[in-house]
């Protein structure tokens, strides 16, 4: 079987699977009972083909709107006529232009249009909102607006209701013909015997169908309702946005325009909008027209669509048209029908029912041969062969029934099914855990994970900075927030104070503002925070430092230059360019410095020895580090010029503490006991990572801590050798990265877990098995990219995403060895009693009951089991690892084997042994093999809980799921046999009769501990 699906369904991988890859594993599920239902869970491929050609579109429209855009910029001469005219209900709501004209503005990047409507302030004013203070938050004002110009929704499919899925469950096939032979056999038993006894078997087959399908679609109907519940939180998108004159964090759904948004590096743009001011802003839009090359966004160029991302620079932004009416949201609607990519195991399962399902296929119409050969036999030994009555036709009704019955047992349509019923109740309670899966596959493929490379700050760290240590003028101290500034400064001189202050409140991509309480609040990167922080301590006003000076350049902080840098015109004249970053990087930017006199110095040899052991001292007190630092530019400016990269005058350096998270040392521990290797990857000086690495527990004595640049220059051969070690890397680019999760799954076959913040963390959170993304200080760019959100960005929460991979792995498992060993034993069951005794113990009625307990029922109890601290004391799966083990193999053999040899034994001798006489004894004997066959099961879904551990019973009481489908399929049991007997072709037993079906079955747990005794290979 292995063979099997290595050969034909193993293409598929947990991330970026080709269509082509897709479509051949559909191809290949011949033996399919409900194509509605087995393919509920995976993409629609014809949607996603209908998505690619909209991208298409929108790429040759935008083209061709930049080039008449360019054309129509070199011919404007003074302000052209408009011929446009404000509808009268535009006119009435109070405002001067319509969305249709605000759309074809922005989406046809339509230059002349904007220049007639008076640029974008001219814009901001037909919308009646203000480009400082944003829009007036009053709700009566802002639903008439919504009223007027929509919302920022897209078209959703219609969630479903229980019907649908009733509806969907009735076309299974196999139903559809059972269905068929009920009608007939209603038709054929009332023409024979009359009303009510002739419509018995009839009644007793439609009822067990629509049994099976009320079960079948609540299930389907609850999981629906899990992926629906989850939808909602993976679109909750917030963004800064100004109203009323406060900058505020708001969901961006709830835009409409004219609102002030704020977009700084790794945004995604919420709505299409035009430009209002900012700095350096480069824009990716391959998201919505498949174009790689970025795009400037500037006064010139104002035009921003919905969907695309900042990719550089910083932003404000005038929202002009929202919803379905931007090209995004019309993309968005065709990409929500798309779906999800299948996951590896849902596919493996689709094989396996595939192949089972064609065994299963072979053994019902030999069966059905068998019986009907078996009747003509019977007949002509009678000499009736040519006389044929309505009994006789009933009894080849029966027999076709059971051969359908059987191809119902025997094609496991469940198993694909369970993965996602898993996997929906895994992902439902990762929530809960503060983890949001996006992609289904991440769930399972978590559980092989060998390997997490994790960031080092707001990951292991709190995020929660402040400055607790500066050398300034060459002069180290403790930042004491209990003393006043006062003292602090009485060492420094005022002119570098001046000086500092301006470098913390200008070179910032942060801001101080008042809140609507009235407070001072401090936005920004939490590095930033803490900086401003710092300058608010010395006293200084950030508003009138932000005023004084004239903004001309920002270039912003990314993690490639590790540097971010202004450049000012000075109130007295002049330019200053001020510049922050990683301070190994500043200071070797630097050829001055300032003195403890304020005077403005060269950088001298024992200078820089000091500046560098002061660095490596904060560093191994687990203190980022950041020099800051400035340059007159004497020689003048212009903005299209780079900041220059040498030539500074360094003012000091400052030491933040970040602590390392509780919990994270413990969480480290837990991994390396489950197998999996953490390393550190971080943009952070080395010593400052060792320093934590060593805190958190991931820096071992034999481990290797690396730099970044070192790490580029090393030949194929010595990363071969180092990469093993490597448990730190330190001033790591996002290059580095990539290069380290590529050799790691590719060279050395690990199953890789990365986690990342930052827009250039995309690369390689899309390279790894599994991208984490961090909910609070990640990028719209970085969440994109990712499999999981870490929503509180804590390690101890990535640990626990790996113990519900392994748990959903380990529960399908679990499942599948419970749903073979009763495929395997119904189908030779029924197979070899019809071909040696020429009638089959289990009527259909009886087998669609065995499916539900088996399908609908074991995937509930089983695949739910929630994860146990056990669980991360084995070793990972890893890439190689066979899904149907040997484990698996021995139980399912030997359970099958158990069960096989009791009920042939009970076919054989049971009248004997039960002393079973008159006409009911073969009724009897049936209702005995049924009952016990049943109890069989449920005592081996209780052994299947534990596939290799002899105690069953540790935790059965936590799941109530298992506790409740147990109970019900007991109780359910004894109503079948003991009330449903004309229906059902069973017949009420006696008190001994039951215990000895309970002990048969009850017998089977024993033999699994005893099973579980005998060793076998892993693979």
């Amino acid at each position: 079987m292995e063979n099997y699906l290595d050969e034909n369904f193993s293409g598929v991988k947990p991330k970026h699977s080709s269509d082509e890859v897709l479509q051949r594993w559909r191809n290949l599920c011949s033996v399919v009972k409900n194509p509605k239902r087995r393919f509920r869970f995976t993409a629609n491929l014809s949607k996603r083909g209908e998505a690619a050609a909209m991208r298409r579109t929108n790429q040759e429209k935008l083209r061709i709107a930049v080039l008449v855009s360019k054309a129509a910029f070199q011919f404007i001469q003074g302000v052209p006529v408009s011929d446009y005219v404000v509808p009268e209900e535009i006119k009435a709501a109070g405002f001067q232009i319509c969305a249709d004209e605000l759309g074809s503005i922005v989406e046809g990047h339509d230059v002349k249009k904007l220049k007639i409507h008076g640029g974008v302030d001219g814009i901001a004013e037909k919308l009646s909102t203000s480009t400082t203070c944003g829009l007036t938050a009053d709700n009566k004002l802002l639903n008439h607006r919504q009223e007027i110009y929509g919302i920022n929704k897209f078209t959703e499919t219609q969630a479903r209701g229980f019907l649908v899925f009733v509806w969907e469950a009735l076309h299974d096939m196999t139903l559809i013909i059972l269905a068929v032979c009920a009608l007939v056999s209603l038709i054929v038993g009332i023409a024979m015997e009359g009303w009510p006894v002739g419509a018995h078997d009839g009644l007793g087959i439609v009822a067990s169908i629509l049994l099976v399908v009320l079960v079948t679609a609540t299930s389907d109907y609850r999981q629906s309702l899990q992926f629906r519940d989850l939808d909602k939180e993976k679109k909750k998108i917030s963004i800064q946005v100004t109203r009323n004159g406060y900058r505020h964090k708001m969901s961006i759904y709830d835009l409409l325009p004219g609102d002030i948004v704020h977009l700084s590096i790794g945004d995604q743009v919420p709505a299409d909008g035009l430009f209002v001011s900012g700095f350096c802003v480069s824009i990716d839009e391959s998201s919505l027209t498949g174009e790689s090359e970025p795009v400037m966004v500037s006064a010139e160029n104002p035009f921003l669509l919905s969907g695309t991302k900042v990719q550089d620079g910083s932003c404000k932004m005038m929202i002009t048209t929202v919803g379905m009416r931007t090209q995004w949201g019309k993309l968005m609607a065709t990409l929500s029908e798309g779906g999800d990519d299948e996951t590896p195991l849902q596919v493996k399962l689709n094989g396996v029912a595939t192949f089972i399902g064609k065994i299963g296929l072979v053994f019902a119409v030999v069966t059905f041969a068998v019986l009907v050969q078996g009747l003509f036999n019977r007949k002509l030994g009678e000499g009736t062969h040519w006389s044929w009555s309505g009994d006789d036709a009933l009894e080849m009704l029966e027999f076709f029934a059971i051969a359908v019955t059987i191809v119902v047992v025997a094609v496991p349509e469940g198993l694909p099914l369970a993965v996602t019923l898993s996997l929906a109740f895994a992902m439902k309670k990762m929530m809960n855990d503060k983890a949001l899966v996006r992609h289904l596959a991440a769930c399972e493929t978590m559980g092989s994970a060998t390997c997490i490379c994790s960031d080092k700050t707001g990951t292991l760290t709190t995020n929660h900075m402040t400055v607790v240590k500066s050398c300034i003028c060459m002069n180290v101290k403790d930042v004491d927030r209990q003393s006043n500034a006062s003292s602090f400064c009485s060492e420094i001189p005022d002119s570098t104070v001046k000086l500092l202050l301006q470098s913390i409140f200008n070179n910032s991509g942060g801001e101080v503002v008042i809140n609507k309480e009235g407070k001072l609040e401090i936005l920004g990167s939490p590095t930033d925070a803490a900086l401003l922080e710092f300058g608010l301590f010395l006293g200084g006003d950030f508003q009138g430092e932000r005023q004084a000076p004239k903004l001309i350049k920002v270039e912003p902080f990314n993690s490639t230059k590790k540097r971010m840098g202004v450049v000012l015109e000075l109130p007295e004249g002049g330019l200053r360019a001020h510049t922050k970053g990683a301070s190994e990087i500043i200071l070797a930017a630097c050829d001055k410095m300032i003195d403890s006199n304020g005077e403005v110095v060269p950088l001298d040899e024992a200078s820089i020895d000091h500046l560098k052991a002061t660095i490596n001292q904060f560093a191994s007190e687990a203190l980022r580090t950041l020099c800051l630092a400035y340059m007159e530019l004497e020689n003048g400016f212009s903005p299209n010029d780079p900041i220059p990269l040498t030539g500074y005058t360094c003012i000091g350096i400052v030491g933040i503490k970040d602590p390392v998270r509780p919990g994270v040392k413990e969480s480290v521990a837990i991994c390396r006991s489950a197998g999996i290797t953490v390393r550190m990857v971080t943009g952070d000086n080395i010593n400052t990572a060792k320093a934590i690495a060593r805190e958190c527990g991931i820096l071992t004595d034999d481990g290797i801590a690396i730099e970044g640049p070192d790490f580029r220059e090393k030949s194929e051969e010595e990363l071969f050798k180092l990469i093993p070690k490597i448990q730190v890397m330190a001033r790591s680019s996002p290059l580095d990265k990539h290069t380290l999760v590529k050799h790691l799954r590719t060279t050395f076959g690990e199953v890789v877990a990365v986690t990342g913040d930052g827009t250039n963390d995309a690369p390689a959170l899309h390279e790894a098995d599994i991208g984490l993304a961090m909910g609070i200080a990640g990028t719209e760019v970085a969440k994109e990219s990712a499999d999981v959100i870490i929503l509180d960005d804590n390690f101890s929460t990535i640990a626990t995403v790996a113990k519900w991979g392994r748990s959903v792995y380990i529960n399908i498992q679990k499942f599948v060895q419970f749903q073979l060993t009763v495929n395997v034993v119904a189908l030779i069951v029924n197979f070899s009693s019809a071909c040696l005794t020429g009638n089959a113990p289990l009527t259909a009625v009886q087998l669609l009951w065995v499916n539900m307990i088996m399908d609908t029922l074991g995937a509930l109890a089983l695949a739910t089991e929630p994860p146990t601290d056990e669980l991360m004391k084995r070793a990972p799966v890893g890439r190689r690892g066979n899904f149907i083990s040997n484990v698996m193999w021995r139980n399912i053999l030997g359970q099958s084997l158990y069960q096989f040899l009791v009920i042939w034994y009970l076919q054989v001798e049971g009248k004997a042994i039960f002393q079973l006489n008159g006409p009911d004894s073969d009724l009897i004997l049936n209702t005995l093999i049924f009952n016990s066959f049943v109890f069989c099961q449920v005592f081996n879904e209780i052994s299947s809980r534990e596939m290799e551990k002899i105690n069953v019973f540790k935790g059965i009481l936590d799941n109530y799921v298992f506790a409740a489908v147990l109970t019900s399929t007991v109780l359910f049991q004894i109503i079948i046999i003991e009330y449903l007997g004309t229906y059902a072709n069973t017949s009420p037993l006696t008190l001994s009769q039951w215990f000895l079906s309970v002990f048969i079955g009850f017998l089977g747990m024993p033999i699994a501990a005893a099973l579980k005794m005998i060793p076998v290979a892993s693979q």
